[in-house]
């Protein structure tokens, strides 16, 4: 459906504040008992919590841009990792400015080229600069501004925030960890950034409240892909592609809410041309979820895309293309080239720090060694129950009884592929041509 002509009442401010590689589980309000995230708590106890948003890649570079874009990644030509869109293609830059707003990024970008991203940039390298941002958003009260925030917290390295604030021998590990002290190290020091971020949304929080426009903001926090752990980034797995999404807009979105409803990245342009009071935009892939944060509809995808391109990563294989199919209830993988291994900067330099301690207790113990087997090599199919499996650890592919579901959503999976001009493994052999050239 497109979007109808402007609502009534004046245009809202838009603020989003974009964490960096942060598994979607990662936070209090999220039912992690252990890190410690009063403000993202906050925010969600003053807005509407989302339990199944996804982002099609879990890479940051096609993350961020079809989020920007509202274009799935093989679609816009940003599909592997240090990306670029094709030329000409347009994002929310252009489409709330035609709207009257000012736009501006604090923080990373990890997008390209210039001309299809002309935000007022607010800061030097990687991290947001507090006093731009306050700037910002006390510039002008007549003009309606929209402003990316957008964290390097918690990338790795883990090296900001107090890891002290956690005993990492009282930690709960998750079944798709192989228990190592390296893996318990590193989720200490993971959990102290995502603090570090915490106050970097509490900052912004601040800077809302006190420029006096709480009630005209639509403020947002979403956490981007999951974290360098395995199973995570560099997967289509729910640890990878699933995300938090949070959205606080006073007087519109219902406190304390909860909604189950199905969005993906490429969602959250409309969603925001819609709030602006713009008219859809023809051509894209994403539909504006507006009705759902305003509490009008309980449902808006019957099911989300995943896309990741190994080629052209830090130590990635030649050739691994994945794509993934979500329904409510079940996710499907097609590995298209799933007879050579998997390869990444986990594996390859051990980033992260706990790759290697997991080699090593895989030659004694039969469960470490089948979650690093799992990892590296994997079969064509892969079919999970995300009611009963949801860390994706069962693969039911096999399983004669699953056979129609299975052949239904490799069909679906298979038509929304043709639909993108998404070739595979041809797709994939092209992804350097789709970086941007380093120096």
């Amino acid at each position: 459906g497109g979007i109808l002509s402007r609502s009534k009442g004046p245009q809202p401010n838009i603020l989003v504040v974009i964490a960096d590689d942060m598994t979607y589980t990662d936070a209090g309000c999220y039912g992690n008992r252990e890190v410690q995230t009063p403000n993202i708590d906050r925010l969600a106890a003053e807005g509407m919590r989302f339990t199944r948003c996804f982002t099609a890649t879990a890479m940051c570079a096609p993350t961020r841009q079809q989020m920007y874009t509202g274009l799935f990644p093989v679609k816009s030509g940003a599909y592997p990792n240090h990306s670029l869109v094709y030329p000409g293609v347009r994002s929310i830059a252009h489409y709330l400015q035609d709207l009257g707003y000012r736009v501006g990024l604090s923080g990373k970008q990890h997008f390209g080229p210039a001309e299809s991203f002309p935000f007022e940039l607010l800061s030097e390298g990687n991290n947001p600069a507090p006093d731009r941002i306050e700037e910002f958003i006390n510039r002008d009260s007549n003009q309606p501004y929209f402003l990316l925030v957008t964290s390097n917290q918690p990338h790795t390295p883990w090296n900001k925030g107090d890891a002290g604030a956690y005993d990492p021998a009282q930690l709960a590990l998750p079944p798709y960890l192989v228990d190592t002290p390296e893996t318990r190290r590193g989720l200490v020091e993971y959990y102290g950034e995502i603090t570090y971020l915490d106050g970097q949304v509490g900052r912004c929080l601040e800077l809302v409240k006190e420029s006096g426009t709480e009630d005209s903001t639509l403020f947002m926090f979403t956490s981007e892909q999951g974290s360098c752990y395995t199973h995570c980034k560099w997967t289509c797995y729910d640890t990878g592609l699933r995300t938090m999404l949070i959205a606080r807009w006073p007087e519109h979105i219902q406190a304390g809410s909860v909604t189950d409803a199905m969005v993906q990245y490429v969602d959250f342009a409309t969603t925001w041309i819609e709030a602006a009071g713009g008219r859809s935009v023809p051509g894209l892939d994403g539909r504006s979820f507006l009705s759902v944060l305003l509490g009008k509809a309980v449902e808006h995808r019957d099911m989300v895309f995943g896309v990741h391109t190994t080629r052209g990563i830090i130590a990635g294989s030649e050739c691994y293309p994945i794509r993934s199919i979500r329904t409510r209830s079940h996710k499907y993988i097609l590995n298209l080239n799933h007879e050579t291994e998997f390869s990444n900067v986990v594996i390859k330099r051990d980033s992260g720090g706990f790759w290697n301690s997991w080699v090593e207790k895989a030659r004694t113990d039969p469960q470490a060694a089948k979650l690093v087997e799992m990892y590296v090599r994997r079969p064509q199919e892969e079919l999970y129950d995300m009611q009963q499996d949801p860390y994706e650890l069962n693969n039911l592919a096999a399983d004669p009884r699953y056979r129609s579901l299975k052949d239904s959503l490799r069909q679906q999976l298979e038509y929304w592929m043709e639909q993108q001009s998404d070739k595979g493994i041809e797709t994939e052999m092209l992804a350097e041509s789709r970086q941007r050239p380093t120096s």
